[in-house]
């Protein structure tokens, strides 16, 4: 095993194949105990049929065999506010609704329309929309304007380092699922003695090693109860889940983590859109429910915010699913949250409201939604944020922070 390896924008040291952290500087500030966590839908998940305008007799003129129903039918749509509804597969998340910590921004996203999923996850991601060779995600620019003072400040659940926290600060991960902690070749006492024998300097390599053996440390002690398990070794049936709960214990116990990064795959729906929601809804909605419920201690001080790289087409495709499209609608969960409201400027269905005569537009860009968290939510001073986003400047339109 090499004793670090080089990853885009920083050092990072492999503590086995679980967990890693990138080198990070020394500092004494105190640590902001404010938390946000990042939730990234990979292949552009359907808003219109999320946060369904059931009032709206174009939705349904569209989508003659995928939209959802209406409130009170079989399957039908869970209604929110009259007009807006949610899918009837994340009913686990209404009693968030009710108790106005969850909301919605819908027709959001990248104010730069590219349908290619790579490219659209890389302005999501790098906070430059149209700017495609910055080198660093903007949730490490971010973890940069804060006081520092734990190497599992910021988490990332994922086996590599996503766009969006690359970067000059320290990363620490684990490995989804319930083997995030299992032991790895230096937990034993021999080789862990041997390795910090070696990397015992002040040089940059071995500062590496201890801020990363550090990190493991923390990780494995605060989760370490959770591999004890009932079930016998038997699979959860929701990784999400389990990675969820995972993240709530180390945001509310002393490993002090203020920022998270979690992804899910498989949302793209060309194709027999309807089952891939009612597959993939449920256990999302659970998983989000559980984060929310482990984080009940410091739940006033989190925000937790579902995002997609770009909607899906209004009308449906001949394979009763959809195609790429444009806007979309980020989620917003978290005591800190005015919930109770779908936010963003909807300008409706009708065919002359939308974008390029078939998308959903983008009235409210994502990074208006970002920057007010880190100015209200974060305590990122104003003249700050652009270090975060480059060359964007906050209006405050939308007003979504108690």
């Amino acid at each position: 095993m090499t004793a670090a390896g080089l990853a885009t924008g920083g050092m990072l040291l492999p503590i086995g194949c679980n967990s890693w952290v990138a080198q990070q500087p020394n500092t004494n500030n105190p640590n902001n105990r404010k938390r946000l966590v990042v939730v990234f839908l990979r292949g552009a998940v359907d808003g219109l049929n999320i946060v369904i305008p059931h009032q709206a007799a174009e939705y349904y003129e569209a989508r003659p065999t995928i939209a959802v129903p209406y409130p009170q039918q079989p399957n039908g749509t869970i209604d929110l506010d009259g007009f807006f509804g949610l899918h009837p597969q994340l009913k686990e998340l209404i009693p968030f609704w009710q108790n106005k910590q969850l909301a919605f921004v819908h027709a959001s996203g990248s104010p730069v329309l590219e349908r290619s999923h790579f490219q659209a996850q890389d302005y999501l991601e790098n906070g430059t929309p149209g700017v495609k060779n910055t080198p660093d995600g903007w949730l490490n620019r971010l973890l940069a304007q804060l006081p520092q003072d734990t190497p599992t400040q910021a988490i990332n659940v994922g086996v590599t380092t996503p766009y969006i926290l690359k970067g000059k600060m320290a990363i620490a991960s684990f490995k989804p699922g319930k083997n995030s902690v299992a032991p790895i070749p230096t937990d034993r006492p021999l080789i862990r003695a041997a390795f910090s024998k070696l990397y015992s300097g002040s040089d940059p390599l071995s500062k590496a090693y201890q801020t990363g053996s550090k990190a493991r440390d923390i990780i494995t002690s605060e989760l370490g109860q959770e591999m004890i398990e009932a079930s016998r070794g038997a699979k959860s049936v929701n990784a999400f889940v389990d990675d969820a709960a995972e993240v709530a214990k180390l945001m509310v116990g002393n490993a002090k983590t203020q920022l998270a990064f979690m992804e899910i795959g498989g949302w793209d729906s060309h194709v027999n859109q309807n089952p891939l929601l009612d597959r993939l809804l449920p256990s999302l909605g659970e998983g989000l429910a559980t984060l929310a419920h482990g984080l009940k201690p410091i739940f006033a001080d989190t925000v937790i915010v579902v995002m997609s790289e770009f909607g899906r087409t209004v009308r449906e495709n001949g394979n009763k699913g959809t195609d790429h499209g444009y806007g979309n609608a980020m989620w917003l969960l978290g005591g800190a949250v005015r919930g109770g409201n779908v936010y963003g400027e909807w300008v409706g269905l009708d065919q002359s409201a939308l974008y390029q005569n078939r998308d959903l537009p983008v009235t409210t860009d994502f990074r208006e939604v970002f920057s007010s968290i880190l100015q209200q939510h974060l305590s990122v001073p104003s003249d700050r944020l652009n270090q975060v986003f480059p060359n964007f400047q906050l209006t405050n339109k939308i007003d979504f922070l108690v």
